[in-house]
């Protein structure tokens, strides 16, 4: 398998004990098959992988893109989802959603 372009990363809100906490994994979900499926209609070169806390609750939910190191914050929606997965394909960041 190919190594891909890009990496999307989503926060799940796991700790080091195995509990979830934070508000990620509470408001994303069915979100990872969504960005799974949207990836494949689009294109996109890219793997989505769902990660251990990313410590930014406050802005959460989370979603990174790399290599760039976008981080988008608020993605609490498939209508967030889209518009910065449309920024990506003008290989751009969706400035609405990017984490300062």
């Amino acid at each position: 398998m190919a190594i891909p372009e890009r990496m999307i990363i989503c926060c799940q809100s796991f700790r080091a004990a195995g509990d979830p906490k934070g508000i990620c994994h509470k408001q994303t979900d069915g979100f990872l098959q969504y960005i799974e499926e949207e990836i494949l209609d689009r294109g996109l070169d890219a793997l989505v992988v769902a990660t251990s806390c990313l410590k930014q609750c406050e802005s959460g939910p989370i979603m990174v893109v790399q290599p760039e190191n976008w981080w988008f914050k608020g993605v609490d929606s498939e209508e967030a989802i889209d518009e910065i997965l449309d920024a990506l394909e003008e290989g751009e960041a969706c400035a609405e959603y990017l984490a300062a």
